[in-house]
């Protein structure tokens, strides 16, 4: 590699940092040629609160909101519906507009569960299954990653 190349690679480096600081993103990968670059950022992120259903009966003593401990890989869950895309998650088809669905509701699939925007398009998430939503761990308009669980159907 000739110094040439490494000034421009350098420069290329720093400006894929500078793309993922701007985008939020954790990582971007380049390849042009025989040129392979790869930059990517460590996360640190805290373990999401998500919301349990609880009977009826239950519900007036019982908080509806809880802590997923640590250790729970909820990512091997069967019921898990995982974000197909980075971007960020709305309940709603609209701001102040009633939430898709709530826990306790029943799906059918095909059903638009939420709806993910990502590069400024409204990517509805359908059901991959019917069922009952058990839990919800994402909030309106939080962002979300690839694979990061979204909700709960059993």
């Amino acid at each position: 590699m000739t110094s040439k190349n490494s000034t421009i690679d350098q420069d290329l480096i720093r400006q894929l940092a500078l793309l993922l600081t701007e985008t939020d993103l954790t990582e971007i990968e380049v390849e042009h040629e025989d040129l392979r670059i790869r930059v990517a950022r460590n996360v640190t992120v805290a373990p999401a609160a998500y919301q349990v259903a609880a009977p009826v009966a239950a519900m007036a003593a019982a908080p509806v909101a809880a802590a997923v401990p640590a250790e729970v890989s909820l990512a091997g869950h069967p019921g898990v519906v995982p974000s197909p895309m980075v971007g960020t998650a709305y309940r709603s088809p609209e701001p102040g507009a009633k939430t898709f669905i709530e826990i306790g509701d029943t799906v059918r699939e095909g059903q638009t569960l939420l709806i993910v925007e990502a590069m400024k398009t409204m990517n509805q998430i359908p059901a991959p299954r019917s069922g009952v939503v058990k839990a919800i761990m994402v909030e309106d308009g939080q962002p979300v990653e690839y694979g990061e669980p979204l909700l709960i159907i059993e």
